[in-house]
């Protein structure tokens, strides 16, 4: 029999005949060696469980339009591309204008966007009813919703009102040439009455121009007006007068003299002539800026208990079709699931690409930061603390072996073994015990982590095979230094007064 196999079927003997004892140290390093093994799985995979909790808090990077720059769907795209797409959980894009209630006399900001991506990027949305899926389908704010007294599946006509432009001197009437076949649009303020009283509402004007130079037809949207009186304007008796008169140049109507006012509405009869005095070029290929009208359905009614009960959301075709402006966007959220590190990584090679200008939501970020470091410090804490505390349980119950050994231990002196002898018989118990304790607390180890990911997280946990070794040569270091003392007894015995009964 070689040395190998009677050292290990000396050890094998010496547990057997001490197994409940045995057991007791084995059943501590398997205990400590399961919780060795269950935090350890936590700790690797708590930034992956907790970022994906934290992106139910909303988006944590938004990308904005360079500076100078506007911010197009293809652009969006290409920064996007710059991001890993198994860490890009979802990018809403958004565009913003202010959408009338022309009955209600309301104004409400509205948003265009993507509802499958929001639903991604902002899972805390609390929707009654059901987000559009449909063209001509919105979803409204609590707040939007209590003003109006709209209902799930009631109807909705939103107004699109082009806002005012800046002054150009480029864009008078006296810098262009007059063509025949042109189409010109302009703008001034009229009159309109809302619960605060009197209002200034926008009146627009769409002309031709014919073969003589002259106004060959014109279109009036008054759809801010009072109906019954600045709603007159935009009828046939009163813009059949400006067919036939000259428009640009240093032709310049006025009303009383050239256009005949209606009764009651002066202030809306001296927009629409000071509107067709002011008309500039519709750029080719270009709708005319002029209001829109769309009826829609009510899909949803939104509740956050934040700014988002005050906005009015469509998709962005239908942002489209109502301000005949695609492709534009004001800004994209998007939820990223990475650390830190990565996400500002992430920012900077988004803005130096050029495409967009990359920020990170701070609040979500550093929150995000800070709980997973004190949650990863606890699990180590409580790591560590398990360790010390199995070490202690195996060093008392090899110290008792010890005891109930001394006399064998005596003996075994006294015939000629060596101190290195028997230290190797104690280190040798210790080892095995804290490997077959590893193993079996790998396993468990991985049951308790996956039970408290399913309870604190909600999700399966991933089992990694490296920590399988780690914790068989964690637990065998564990156990090894356990049995330093007891050996260190161990050897320490006198064979004459042990064999003397002392």
């Amino acid at each position: 029999m070689s040395k190998r196999r009677m050292f290990l079927r000396m050890i094998t003997a010496s547990l057997l005949r001490r197994r409940s004892r045995m057991l007791i140290a084995l059943l501590s390093i398997a205990i400590g060696a399961t919780i060795l093994a269950g935090l350890v799985t936590v700790y690797v995979d708590v930034p992956r469980q907790m970022a994906a909790q934290f992106r139910s808090y909303g988006a944590n990077m938004i990308l904005m339009p360079a500076e100078g720059h506007s911010l197009t769907p293809a652009e969006a795209e290409a920064a996007e591309a710059l991001i890993p797409a198994d860490q890009l959980v979802g990018a809403a894009p958004y565009r913003y204008v202010y959408l009338n209630m022309v009955s209600r006399q309301q104004t409400f900001a509205a948003a265009g966007t993507d509802f499958e991506q929001v639903q991604r990027t902002s899972p805390y949305f609390k929707v009654e009813g059901a987000y559009p899926s449909s063209p001509r389908q919105v979803l409204i704010g609590k707040t939007v919703a209590d003003t109006v007294g709209a209902r799930l599946n009631g109807v909705m006509e939103l107004t699109w009102f082009p806002p005012a432009e800046e002054e150009d001197p480029q864009a008078d009437a006296d810098t262009f040439e007059i063509r025949p076949g042109m189409t010109l649009s302009g703008q001034a303020d009229g009159y309109g009455m809302s619960d605060e009283g009197s209002t200034k509402q926008p009146v627009y004007v769409v002309l031709t121009v014919g073969e003589d130079g002259t106004i060959a037809s014109l279109t009036v949207d008054t759809s801010g007006e009072t109906e019954a009186i600045g709603g007159r304007c935009g009828s046939e008796d009163f813009t059949a007068q400006f067919i036939g008169k000259p428009v640009g140049g240093d032709s310049r109507l006025m009303l009383g003299r050239d256009i005949d006012g209606i009764s009651g509405a002066t202030v809306t009869s001296t927009a629409v002539v000071q509107a067709v005095n002011h008309v500039v070029p519709v750029e080719e290929g270009a709708a005319p800026r002029i209001p829109r009208t769309i009826n829609f359905t009510v899909a949803g009614i939104l509740e956050t208990g934040g700014e988002e009960d005050d906005y009015i959301y469509m998709s962005l075709d239908d942002m489209a079709a109502i301000t005949g402006e695609p492709d534009t966007l004001d800004l994209v959220e998007l939820s990223v699931s990475a650390a830190q590190e990565n996400l500002e990584r992430y920012t900077e090679a988004v803005t130096a690409s050029g495409h967009a200008t990359a920020r990170l939501v701070k609040r979500v970020t550093k929150s995000e930061t800070a709980v997973l470091g004190k949650l990863q410090a606890l699990v180590f804490l409580v790591t560590l603390v398990t360790l010390v505390l199995t070490m202690v349980s195996v060093s008392t119950t090899m110290m008792a072996v010890v005891a109930e050994r001394r006399k064998e231990i005596g003996l075994r002196k006294a015939l000629g073994a060596s101190d290195g002898a028997i230290r190797s018989e104690f280190l040798g118990e210790g080892l095995f015990l804290g490997a077959l304790g590893g193993i079996l607390g790998s396993v468990m180890g991985f049951v308790f982590a996956q039970v408290v990911s399913m309870n604190v997280f909600g999700s399966d946990i991933r089992f990694n095979f490296w920590l399988v070794p780690i914790t068989v040569a964690v637990s065998m270091a564990v156990a090894a230094l356990s049995c330093l003392l007891p050996v260190r007894r161990a050897v320490a015995i006198d064979p004459a007064l042990v064999l003397k009964g002392e």
